[in-house]
């Protein structure tokens, strides 16, 4: 398929892709009309587009409203709004974070600050909760490092750990049609399970009907995550996560499509990219003193039948989880070159996460990079997220019987059960 034919599929203009993507309207057209072929990536982002749209039919605007919880930098939002739902309260703590989310959401309603001290009463109505609340006293990592340090976790982590109580405060006190949590994996398991039985049992003394679904976002970006999402509803609509489209985990894009062309087809992003070929900064290329430190690292936890070192991937390769230590020395992912391997920049990440590309109506990048990592390690994967959105939206608008059926047919990728629950 030529670029003008997927293109129009999209339902774009050249010029509306050109604001969508990024990329200079005129090297646009020059695809358009084949004075130059789009590199890959430009057609796997094409791709993405026209899949997204044709997924789902998107209700009117402003279909419901909603709240957004332990908000970092907006994911969880972009995939509601893009259901048709209004954001009408927004929370988060962290400085950095209330930036970049301030900077991509410049709303009528203030960003609340910590959710602990803010009054139910200052909590708008409204129809659905969404909240991805705070997983590091949950996560392995976290488990880990909390226990090497002698302390608690879980639940008994007094700053982190007790926030989903706040999530079920709100719960009880408006009562939304609605909501979703996003957390790590281990959650399920934490603690041998009793962590999750205590969410369970506080969800079931609230009245709501809920299921749940650990989803792989690699269907849809190229990095292995899983993620576990909770989803409710106050009245009990037979809702089940059994019916969502998932993509195949073996189907999904390839690093390629997130890095860097370097050939001119995207245009000069200071800091990441510079010159008229928008090559990568030279700054992310890791010193030989952190290469060497890696390798050895690598090594000495090989020998010992560990599993410890850096992650090295090639343009049709994977990616392992973005982590929030990304910044420290993004061993996790790092990226192939003729010489020593680079960092990704704080752009690619934000495309590993599914956030909209740079340009006018992109996703805006406005802190430092070790603030961009942080940030973008903590996200949620953007088009997971939007595609369980649309696929309880016609339960939360009360129209699922009918609804649910034909977002099954409007799927064009097989139905995967990633992951299931252990009941």
């Amino acid at each position: 398929m030529t670029f003008s034919e997927l293109r129009e599929s999209a339902g774009l203009t050249p010029k509306e892709f050109a604001i969508e993507s990024g990329y200079h309207v005129r090297t646009v057209y020059r695809w358009e009309r084949g004075e130059i072929v789009p590199k890959q990536p430009v057609m796997e982002q094409l791709r993405r587009i026209a899949e997204s749209r044709h997924t789902f039919t998107a209700g009117p605007e402003d279909n419901f409203t909603f709240i957004d919880l332990f908000a970092g930098i907006g994911g969880m939002r972009k995939g509601f709004e893009a259901a048709g739902g209004r954001c009408v309260f927004t929370s988060e703590w962290d400085k950095y974070a209330r930036t970049t989310y301030a900077e991509n959401f410049p709303d009528e309603h203030p960003i609340a600050g910590d959710i602990t001290k803010i009054p139910l009463s200052a909590i708008p109505e409204h129809d659905v909760l969404v909240a991805g609340f705070p997983c590091q006293p949950f996560s392995i990592a976290g488990v880990s490092k909390k226990n090497a340090l002698g302390r608690p976790h879980g639940f008994l982590d007094n700053t982190q750990g007790t926030l989903f109580f706040d999530v079920a405060r709100i719960l009880k006190f408006r009562r939304p049609k609605a909501f979703l949590l996003e957390n790590v994996k281990n959650l399920e398991r934490h603690d041998k399970g009793k962590t999750f039985r205590v969410i369970r049992d506080t969800l079931d003394g609230l009245g709501y009907h809920y299921d749940w679904r650990i989803i792989d976002a690699k269907g849809w970006v190229p990095q292995h995550r899983e993620r576990i999402f909770i989803a409710g509803f106050r009245d009990d609509l037979g809702f089940s996560f059994d019916g969502l489209p998932v993509r195949h985990a073996t189907e999904g894009p390839t690093i390629r499509s997130i890095l860097h062309t370097e050939d001119g087809s995207e245009t000069e992003e200071l800091p990441f990219t510079v010159g008229p070929q928008a090559r990568v900064n030279e700054k992310y290329i890791l010193t030989p003193h952190m290469w060497d430190y890696l390798q050895r690292y690598a090594a000495k936890h090989k020998a010992r039948g560990n599993g410890f070192g850096f992650g090295l991937v090639g343009p049709d390769d994977t990616a392992r989880t973005l982590s929030a230590r990304y910044y420290k020395d993004g061993s996790e992912i790092l990226v192939k070159t003729a010489g020593r391997p680079r960092r990704l920049t704080p752009r690619e990440c934000a495309r590993l996460m599914g956030f909209d590309d740079a340009g006018q109506s992109g996703f805006s990048i406005p802190v430092s990079d070790a603030q961009a990592y942080r940030q973008f390690g903590n996200a949620v994967v953007v088009p997971v997220v939007e595609n369980i959105a649309h696929y309880m939206l016609p339960f939360i608008l009360g129209e699922h019987q009918e609804a649910v059926g034909q977002l099954r047919l409007s799927f064009d990728q097989p139905v995967s059960r990633l992951a299931g629950r252990n009941v």
